[in-house]
């Protein structure tokens, strides 16, 4: 049984009550581990159990591995496009929701809805006004020095503008995509607040990759937003040794290939050396037709065979349906004296 506590003990505790001598037990944290004991520097964090990861770290840096070449290919391709150095780089690669993904972003926007045919769902590329106007303004012609940025939703022609910029983007992202799907990727909707665009319920985990973009004295973000089961189907071939190591045969077989066509294709000029030896100036000057140049070579001995200048075989000289041919008899090697 519980210990009961007499009349002085109850009144020792009203009197301590009344003149606040009353000190509250403070109880440690406790925290269970195994193998740490030092529970002054434990580190505490928070952990959502409505927000699992999804997405393990190997698939992040896959992912983040295969927009690194996304980002390289759009910055050579908007350089290319607006005549001027535009340099793309990745800034953060992260999980979140989706609806925190929406409530960090600005109110207007480029909001654009992406769908590849081997993906079922919708992705989501946003740009923001920082960086669209000073495009558009270097493509109309101005220098972007004294460029003031607009808070409204863009006009039918400036998204018409922005629209080249981000086709070359979604090149570029079906490029990068390319060793582990091929894909084709193509815009099905723009819209300007985010706020009215729901792809994905509030809560479903999304991969977020944060774009910077430089161009000239302007800096700008781009968010690509992918909802974890638009990709899910991929998540198993997006392992980092997998994925690079196919990418690298792939395109190392593929240039292979187109190198070896292009020169199998390519003309070339074949001659052959008969003889040669020197006369004088004076002589040269008085030759007529008719004259013979002797050399210190027989007729007998190969001649030897130029490809684009090159010394490459030694032949024979003869005559072949009434034209004259050479006969390859090996190729030409340094030691030979001809």
């Amino acid at each position: 049984m519980a210990d009961v506590l007499d009349q002085a003990e109850v009144d020792a505790l009203l009197a301590a009550a009344d003149t606040s001598d009353v000190q509250e037990e403070e109880r440690a944290a406790l925290i269970f581990s195994r193998g740490r004991r030092d529970l002054e520097n434990v580190e505490i964090r928070q952990y959502d159990f409505k927000r699992p990861e999804r997405v393990s770290k190997d698939q992040m840096r896959a992912l983040q591995t295969l927009h690194e070449t996304f980002a390289r290919n759009f910055g050579a391709a908007l350089s290319g496009f607006l005549r001027t150095i535009v340099e793309v780089k990745i800034a953060t690669c992260e999980q979140m929701t989706y609806g925190e993904f929406i409530s960090g972003l600005p109110n207007p926007t480029s909001f654009n809805l992406i769908e590849a045919d081997g993906f079922d769902g919708q992705m989501c590329l946003e740009i923001s006004p920082l960086i669209i106007y000073p495009i558009i303004d270097r493509l109309l012609g101005g220098t972007t020095q004294d460029l003031f940025i607009p808070q409204r939703p863009m006009t039918p022609i400036e998204t018409r503008l922005i629209g080249n910029v981000t086709k070359r983007g979604l090149d570029a992202l079906a490029e990068a995509w390319q060793g582990v799907r091929a894909l084709n990727f193509s815009v099905s909707a723009t819209e300007s607040n985010p706020q009215l665009v729901q792809i994905v319920p509030p809560n479903e985990v999304v991969v977020v990759i944060g774009l910077e973009l430089k161009m000239s004295n302007r800096a700008g973000t781009m968010n690509l937003c992918i909802p974890f089961n638009v990709i899910e189907p991929v998540m198993e071939e997006l392992s980092a040794q997998s994925w690079f190591s196919n990418t690298k045969n792939n395109r190392l077989g593929a240039l292979k290939d187109r190198i070896g066509r292009r020169l199998g294709a390519a003309a070339t000029s074949v001659n052959a050396v008969l003889a040669e030896t020197t006369i004088t100036v004076r002589d040269l000057r008085e030759m007529q037709v008719g004259d013979l140049i002797v050399t210190e070579k027989p007729a007998t001995r190969p001649v030897t065979l130029c490809v684009e200048g090159e010394r490459m075989f030694l032949a024979h000289l003869g005559q072949y349906k009434g034209k004259r041919a050479l006969r390859i008899i090996r190729p030409y090697q340094p030691g030979d004296r001809v």
